[in-house]
């Protein structure tokens, strides 16, 4: 029982120094920056991924649909 706890604290103390250094690394300088997008922000994201996305899908079933009625043409 001992040696479980014992490991258990081990394993929060390593967990714990980690956090510690969280903010002060290669990263600090981009989780100090970093902030919650606004409503308007977020709207503009959703927007360009939606577009994205019925982009991606159109060409894909272009390219779906050239392939698949095009060669009985010839």
């Amino acid at each position: 029982m001992a040696e479980e706890e014992s490991a258990s604290r081990g394993f929060q103390d390593e967990f714990e120094s980690k956090a510690r250094g969280l903010g002060k690394g290669k990263y600090g300088k981009i989780l100090k920056t970093a902030h919650t997008p606004s409503r308007e922000e977020h709207k503009k994201t959703m927007y360009v991924t939606g577009l994205g996305i019925i982009l991606i899908g159109a060409v894909g079933f272009a390219i779906w649909w050239i392939m698949t009625y095009l060669p009985t043409y010839f």
